[in-house]
């Protein structure tokens, strides 16, 4: 069963946008942050934090009454430092829904909303612009600036899927590379939802982007956070999986864009995360992987040496890194390039520079494997064949 519970609205986040607060708690006026305090039983005079996505349960204000589903919180999960709001009672229940839609998002659950989706009667196939493929959402920033870096004039798009948050209005980072213009667009696929468009599938979203968009390249990948139970498959970088196999079948050059740390605590993550070892050994067709130039080999002795040379001090101040997993065979067929990476210039961008509360100083590997992939997607988009490019934008 869910696990909700009746709260009060008391207080509404206004995070500054260009030094001045917005007015309704929002960015963009996709999702609240609020603070709410419980009043079910054995709960009353508790405060907590809490999110609310606007399209679906609308804007809440100071003393309107909630459920919040409070699971996450509870359990302390990593990425679930918040309730959500399940509905709110004082306001939220006179909803219209999408007017002209005819497909449902979240089916058969009580959140289920309808959405017009953006697929294109007509396919045109092969695509030939190329994707990349993202492991978390914590990539998203520094692929698109690097790519920007590579590519200034070029129309960059992402898509969200399944894998992590499936609300399109939770991630910030997308907020902020819109609004600097590092993309182009934002479509949800799939389970997500929210987006600047809405697709049924991920094929369907791709296909739109650059059909009807215009998009010279694409980013594919799942929200902020991620689901992840410490086993081979039951996680949600798994999800690349899928997008890689959908963006190959649709003709278009594909970069998979490593996972990779040198501050993780977990050895699993070290080097190159077994993530992403695992979605490299089960492919069904070669991709691209970039590593910063100077990294020799993605696991292993030669992995050390390479990243030694590549981030010095940063590798001696955290010790012997834990770098010997298992090297699944099958890696070796994929196309593994060198890019040079601008690390001082990205953290100075003003986008994020932290992962899971590592900062870039403290993971440097995990920011150089993104740009890297970054600027092998702009050489990629470079190479598109004109004629693709010809009478699409809108």
């Amino acid at each position: 069963m869910l696990k909700l519970r009746p709260a009060i609205v008391v207080e509404i986040d206004r995070p500054a946008v260009n030094g001045a607060p917005e007015q309704d708690g929002s960015s963009a006026g996709l999702e609240q942050r609020l603070v709410v305090e419980l009043t079910g039983k054995d709960r009353d005079g508790a405060r907590r934090a809490a999110i609310a996505d606007v399209a679906l349960v609308g804007r809440a204000e100071i003393g309107d009454e909630v459920i919040v589903n409070v699971e996450a919180l509870d359990l302390g999960l990593g990425s679930g430092g918040f309730d959500i709001v399940h509905a709110n009672i004082t306001r939220g229940l006179e909803g219209d829904g999408a007017p002209g839609g005819n497909v449902m998002k979240l089916n058969y659950t009580s959140l289920q909303h309808v959405v017009v989706p953006v697929e294109d009667v007509r396919l045109e196939l092969p695509i030939r612009r190329p994707v990349a493929v993202l492991a978390l959402h914590g990539q998203l920033a520094a692929v698109a600036w690097a790519f920007a870096q590579s590519a200034p004039t070029s129309r960059l798009g992402y898509v969200q899927t399944e894998g992590g948050a499936l609300p399109g209005g939770h991630s910030r980072t997308v907020r902020a590379l819109r609004a600097r213009g590092l993309l182009a667009g934002h479509l949800t696929a799939g389970a997500a939802f929210g987006g600047e468009g809405e697709a049924i599938t991920t094929a369907g979203a791709l296909h739109h982007g650059f059909r009807a968009l215009g998009w010279d390249a694409a980013l594919c990948g799942p929200g902020p956070g991620i689901v992840g139970s410490s086993s081979a498959l039951g996680h949600g970088g798994m999800s690349a999986l899928d997008s890689a196999h959908v963006a190959l079948a649709l003709g278009c050059p594909t970069v998979l864009v490593a996972r990779m740390s040198m501050g993780d605590d977990r050895v699993r993550h070290r080097g190159i995360s077994h993530h992403t070892l695992t979605v490299l050994d089960l492919l069904l067709e070669p991709v691209t992987v970039a590593l910063p130039a100077g990294t020799r080999s993605p696991v292993g002795n030669d992995l050390r040496a390479g990243l030694g040379a590549v981030f010095g001090g940063a590798t001696a101040r955290r010790g012997r890194l834990a770098l010997d997993v298992e090297r699944p065979v099958r890696i070796t067929r994929h196309d593994w390039r060198r890019a040079v990476v601008d690390l001082p210039a990205y953290a100075t961008s003003g986008l994020p520079t932290e992962t899971m509360g590592r900062g870039l100083a403290e993971d440097p590997l995990f920011f150089g494997a993104a740009l890297a992939a970054g600027t092998a997607l702009a050489e990629l988009a470079a190479r598109a064949e004109p004629d693709d490019r010809a009478g699409e934008r809108v």
